[in-house]
């Protein structure tokens, strides 16, 4: 058990040193020589865990995937508010899931398949909306893999614009300004109106998805 911890332990390690290479240089320029230079590992120990950079950068990619369980909310349009603004904090607090975003958007990645991350928030968006259509807070027209759709490409225009503008510190208001030009688009106005969209949601729903993993499991999530 003891080496089975440290091999988890020494993957974390590896991984969060890529991530700050990916961040900081992207795909192309980054290169197995600078993360093992950040990570103090051997090649050894990083080839045994990962055979390529390619590999590296899937398991980045990977961890922006590896979202905190927001709990069900009766009201699913209030669900996926909280999904979007639980990921805009942790872009703005965990390097980790920028990098991964960076990856994503990285169109000089010709090799690597960024397709990931895009494929799965869709399921996920697609999934709840499909809820709240049955619960009847969406509006006629609408069409749960369209709307999935729009949702995820615009937050990425959204916060590729955050990124260049202030290295993210605006990210919470604009990701708010998006939901609030969308949303009464595709949500009835009644359902809306109860619907917590601050800046400050995605703080919140972080600290009480924490809460309630500290009293799961008896350690402080960082």
């Amino acid at each position: 058990m003891a080496r089975q911890d440290r091999a988890i332990r020494t993957r974390q390690t590896i991984l969060s040193a890529a991530a700050k290479v990916f961040e900081k240089n992207g795909y192309q320029a980054a290169t197995i020589t600078e993360i093992l230079t950040e990570a103090g590992v051997t090649k050894g120990a990083l080839y045994f865990h990962f055979q390529s950079k390619e590999e590296l950068a899937q398991g980045v990619l990977g961890e922006q995937d590896q979202r905190l369980p927001v709990p069900d909310r009766a009201c699913k349009t209030q669900e996926i508010v909280d999904i979007i603004m639980l990921h805009a904090h942790r872009l703005q607090t965990d390097p980790m899931v920028r990098a991964g975003v960076r990856l994503s958007l990285d169109q000089q990645a010709h090799d690597l398949d960024r397709s990931g991350p895009f494929l799965n928030w869709g399921e996920v968006l697609r999934g709840l909306l499909e809820k709240a259509q049955a619960q009847g807070e969406l509006l006629p027209h609408i069409t749960p893999q369209e709307t999935s759709d729009v949702l995820v490409g615009s937050f990425a225009g959204v916060q590729a614009m955050s990124q260049a503008l202030s290295n993210y510190q605006d990210l919470a208001e604009r990701v708010c300004f998006l939901l609030r030009h969308l949303l009464p688009n595709v949500v009835l106005a009644s359902i809306l109106a109860s619907v917590d969209l601050s800046p400050t949601r995605g703080m919140a729903v972080f600290t009480e998805v924490s809460e309630e993993l500290d009293d799961k499991v008896g350690v402080p999530v960082g």
